[in-house]
């Protein structure tokens, strides 16, 4: 496995690949982030993964500075899962000149869900993912569904810049006891840990009484509100929606998502469920 720290480089260890797999990470990698590897993989394709932890996306006061930098553990695991080109580069490497042209992401989406607790956020995603684009020319990348609104967010930004390639989404791969796993999980104490799986609960009883019938979507969310809160997390929010568009959900939408995102002591945790309310339609 090669591993490459400039667009130089990167250029010119790609020059005669074609239709490579791209997974793009911000490295501290867990088993999720591997999952979307050894998916790449099974594409049949030349693996590049990158590792940058893009300050575009963080904003005042979060965790872009302790973010975990675990460069050469991650290396380790990447070649393990069989990935054939890791570009890390540095922040200079990737914003040589400050980033004054940014991807504009429709306020309904930038401003919604994650995006109405991270201002900018998505703008920074947006425009992280469209320069590794452009940088490597995937013909597929891939990407772990636990971040939801992300990847409806770049498959939205593929399809109105006409970009040649596929996203392929991965479902989230989980602790033994239900937890989304995360590079954030490791911020948790011992006790916040065993308390942390919650989220998923409430999310997943949801889903179940809307499969056996419920339809008051938002007497469903506010229990599960309630329950986070007196258990002593303070929640950004609980939704549920329509899982193709993120819209609220209607009468015709054919699948939907849970999605929460709730803070655990000084950790802020995501996680979403997505299911067909009637498999029959």
């Amino acid at each position: 496995m090669q591993v490459v720290h400039t667009a130089t480089e990167l250029r010119a260890a790609l020059a005669g690949a074609t239709e490579t797999a791209f997974v793009p990470t911000m490295g501290n990698l867990h088993a999720g982030h591997i999952a979307l590897v050894e998916r790449a993989k099974r594409l049949g394709r030349p693996v590049v993964a990158s590792i940058f932890v893009n300050p575009l996306q963080f904003g005042a006061g979060e965790d872009f500075e302790r973010y975990p930098r675990t460069l050469a553990a991650d290396c380790g695991k990447l070649e393990a899962a069989g990935c054939d080109l890791v570009f890390a580069p540095d922040v200079a490497e990737m914003y040589p000149v400050p980033q004054t042209y940014a991807v504009h992401v429709p306020e309904a989406m930038a401003n919604d869900l994650c995006g109405a607790f991270r201002p900018g956020h998505f703008s920074g995603v947006a425009t992280v993912v469209l320069k590794l684009f452009n940088l490597v020319q995937p013909r597929v990348a891939v990407f772990g569904k636990k971040d939801f609104q992300q990847l409806q967010v770049i498959r939205d930004l593929v399809r109105q810049f006409n970009l040649p390639l596929d996203i392929e989404g991965v479902d989230t791969l989980r602790e033994a006891d239900g937890l989304a796993m995360s590079s954030r999980n490791g911020y948790l104490s011992a006790a916040e840990r065993m308390q942390a799986p919650q989220l998923q609960r409430e999310l997943a009883a949801i889903a179940a009484a809307i499969l056996a019938g419920e339809r008051d979507f938002a007497a469903l969310t506010a229990t599960a509100r309630r329950h986070l809160n007196m258990a002593g997390w303070r929640v950004d929010y609980v939704e549920l929606r329509d899982a193709a568009t993120l819209a609220v959900p209607t009468a015709d939408s054919r699948r939907l998502v849970v999605l929460g995102a709730a803070w655990l002591g000084s950790t802020r945790l995501i996680d979403n469920l997505d299911f067909a309310p009637d498999a029959d339609r």
